[in-house]
């Protein structure tokens, strides 16, 4: 297991390089889990990318998480290629979360599948989640699942061009809760750029923490995103920014942007650990010509809010 050392807040530069990784990381929306044969980091494209490692610092690309690929997907993309995985354990299964769709475009579905192992290949599809259209006015994207503490379940998603949204699940079938089909909103930028996405909800302490990516990512070394965070009393929001500015009317808190080789991270996941919570994602290496690779850093909590280092 690596651990990465906590500097002081004097030595530290703006904001912190990632921790140490080797191998194959060269990846996009990355979202990693432990299993008990080691990690897996799942990732956008190719039937949901896959990597593994047994210290959480070497890496090493392993097929991806569909042999087969669902046909539903052509729906959505032609190409059968699909976004965003949201990877978690949950009731002694682990769930994956996807994004179905076209760059730019709000014909897009959420698919849900399940594992015993968590490993690639060994994945089985249950189709459609949530779904929207061109005339939906928000988009099915960038999934991910938070389960509270009285077992509730909560899928965040979206949408770039209104924001973050959230439904409530049913932990008995993973899909939108019969009972309960409202969509809220979360997060949005009403006036200015509109580009919000990527969400993921984590709770510590008394509070739920909303991360989500900001403006514009898979442009190589002219991405702009960046990773902001809010937090609230209930998984629903509403969250607000330190300065207590809501994050519907363009709040949030900047955990992570660009910094020295590190450009436009974004595309983030969060991970508890042994060592603490880790927060994962992927930036454009400056000084490889902007291939896409993926950091991660340890996150202190210790303010009440996410410090990464």
């Amino acid at each position: 297991m690596t651990a990465y050392a906590l500097v002081p807040a004097s030595a530290q530069a703006a904001y912190p390089g990632s921790g140490v990784l080797t191998g194959d990381v060269s990846v996009h929306d990355p979202s990693m889990v432990k299993t008990s044969s080691g990690y897996v980091v799942y990732s956008t494209h190719n039937g949901v990318e896959a990597r593994t490692s047994t210290d959480r610092t070497a890496f090493k690309r392993a097929g991806a998480a569909f042999t087969t690929l669902p046909s539903w997907w052509s729906t959505y993309n032609p190409d059968k290629d699909v976004w965003a995985p949201d990877v978690s354990y949950h009731g002694g299964k682990y769930l994956m979360y996807y994004a179905v769709s076209t760059f730019g475009s709000t014909h897009s579905a959420i698919g849900f599948a399940s594992s015993p192992s968590g490993q690639p290949g060994t994945w089985t599809d249950h189709g459609v989640v949530h779904a929207t259209t061109t005339s939906s006015g928000y988009n099915a994207i960038d999934p991910n699942l938070f389960v509270d503490d009285d077992g509730k379940w909560w899928l965040s998603f979206g949408s770039w061009s209104s924001g973050i949204k959230m439904i409530r699940l049913d932990p008995s079938t993973g899909k939108q809760y019969a009972a309960d089909k409202a969509v809220r909103s979360l997060a949005a930028r009403p006036s200015g750029t509109k580009a919000v996405e990527g969400p993921a909800v984590v709770k510590h302490g008394a509070y739920y923490y909303l991360f989500a990516s900001y403006d514009t990512c898979c442009a190589g070394t002219s991405s702009t995103y960046k990773i902001k965070v809010g937090r609230a009393s209930s998984p629903t929001g509403p969250y607000v920014d330190k300065n207590g500015v809501r994050m519907t009317e363009n709040g949030g808190t900047e955990v992570l942007a660009t910094h020295d080789k590190y450009i436009g991270p974004g595309g983030q996941s969060v991970l508890s650990d042994s060592d603490g919570d880790l927060l994962v994602y992927h930036y454009y290496d400056g000084t490889d010509g902007g291939t896409p690779k993926m950091g991660v850093n340890l996150l202190n909590w210790g303010s009440g809010w996410p410090v990464a280092y």
